[in-house]
């Protein structure tokens, strides 16, 4: 009876657990899932310049889900569930969702339209940056903790990857070269959706105030 009990209470947890974190479990699952198809996948998704103008538009988003190597996936996804656990409660399920779509959207356009000279990138790192600008710009908009310390140091980074290139524990993790480009790119859409967020929200907030108080800031 203890046994079924105890069974029960880890079923409950897991659940709960899955509830309140599905949305960064499912990129983390299908992005460990591509990479156990190894090579081939690789190959098939992947950003190719001459495939995506030969047809494959599909490319520009599914190269952010496809990855090197296990080292340069485990990386990456260590990133997201940071990156979760500091905005996952700010930006929610759903704006985390269009954040994702939008930030392999302008990564992939970005580098297609904008990099001509890139022939070939993988990883969602470009991605993360996304989350990384929006979240930031949603917690400085609420007065969260640390908003504006992740804000800055974001646009620290973003400005040493212009100046001096990919930061240098980036590149050991990987054993390869970093598309830095792309996480401009994708910094520049969490921009612009967080401050999209920011004016929805403020808009909502005077639209259901009491007739009389003062909206905050």
């Amino acid at each position: 009876m203890r046994r079924i009990e105890k069974r029960g209470c880890w079923i409950r947890r897991i659940k709960r657990f899955s509830v309140a974190h599905w949305p960064v479990i499912l990129v983390v699952s299908l992005c460990l899932g591509l990479e156990l198809g190894g090579a081939g996948v690789r190959q098939a998704l992947a950003y190719e310049r001459s495939a995506v103008l030969a047809g494959q538009w599909w490319r520009l988003v599914t190269a952010n889900f496809v990855h090197s190597g296990w080292p340069h996936v485990l990386l990456d996804l260590s990133g997201l569930v940071l990156l979760w656990l500091l905005f996952g409660r700010t930006l929610g399920p759903l704006r985390f969702w269009i954040a994702t779509l939008v930030g392999c959207v302008a990564v992939g356009l970005g580098v297609f339209y904008l990099s001509p000279e890139v022939e070939w990138y993988v990883g969602i790192s470009g991605v993360l940056h996304t989350y990384w600008a929006s979240g930031a710009l949603l917690a400085v908009a609420r007065k969260e903790w640390g908003g504006r310390w992740l804000l800055g140091f974001l646009v620290a980074k973003l400005a040493y990857e212009r100046i001096w290139g990919p930061l240098p524990t980036s590149t050991w993790s990987i054993g390869g070269p970093i598309l830095t480009i792309a996480h401009l790119y994708g910094a520049i859409a969490g921009a612009l959706l967080g401050f999209f967020w920011i004016a929805l929200d403020h808009r909502r907030a005077t639209r259901d105030r009491p007739a009389g108080h003062p909206v905050r800031p």
